[in-house]
């Protein structure tokens, strides 16, 4: 009877344990890794704002008038959405870390939640980055045919943290991807 005990599905349980313990470890850490690039992300965009003066010629027989223009994250629905995405996957990264560590047992159906969630959080931070890249690329080269110019020559210190900001959050979201992938490749395991 002792040595039925030991054995689960072919494998002894001492490394079923140490394969455990090792899946856990880096679980928590691609979500503390998650948790930090997001929280970046949404800090760093929320900071965002540049203002320039910019001559503007009203009459072409008078001199340019100076006007200060201020570019600020808040302008594009685009960035908002990148900042809100990101500050609810942070928020879930933390409460996901908390759950994963009280977790210790092995209750089937908040690790089915946890790993529903965190599909939704691929989906969110994916499609924030998605409508991000669109309008960042469109600050960046204009677009000639429906006359929009392009800004990221007059507001570069904007548009660089528009892209640290994409960035980060990309590999928020490769996080989350990744943690789903393990939670997969773990199912794939035990049958």
């Amino acid at each position: 009877m002792e040595v039925e005990n030991k054995i689960v599905f072919g494998k002894d349980e001492e490394k079923v344990g140490k394969e455990g313990n090792k899946l856990r470890s880096s679980e928590l850490i691609l979500r503390v890794v998650a948790l930090v690039l997001t929280l970046a992300a949404a800090v760093v965009m929320g900071l965002d704002k540049q203002t320039k003066t910019v001559p503007l010629q009203l009459i072409p027989t008078l001199p340019p008038l100076n006007v200060p223009v201020t570019a600020k994250w808040r302008y594009l629905s685009a960035f908002v959405y990148l900042v809100v995405a990101n500050a609810i996957a942070c928020s879930y990264a933390a409460l996901s870390v908390v759950l994963t560590v009280g977790n210790r047992k092995g209750n089937k159906g908040l690790g089915l939640m946890i790993i529903v969630m965190d599909l939704v959080m691929v989906a969110l931070l994916f499609s924030c980055n998605g409508a991000t890249g669109a309008i960042g690329l469109m600050g960046f080269e204009g677009n000639k045919r429906v006359r929009w110019d392009k800004v990221c020559n007059v507001f570069g210190k904007f548009c660089h943290q528009v892209a640290v900001a994409l960035g980060l959050s990309l590999f928020g979201g490769l996080s989350f991807f990744l943690l789903v992938v393990m939670a997969v490749s773990n199912l794939n395991k035990r049958f």
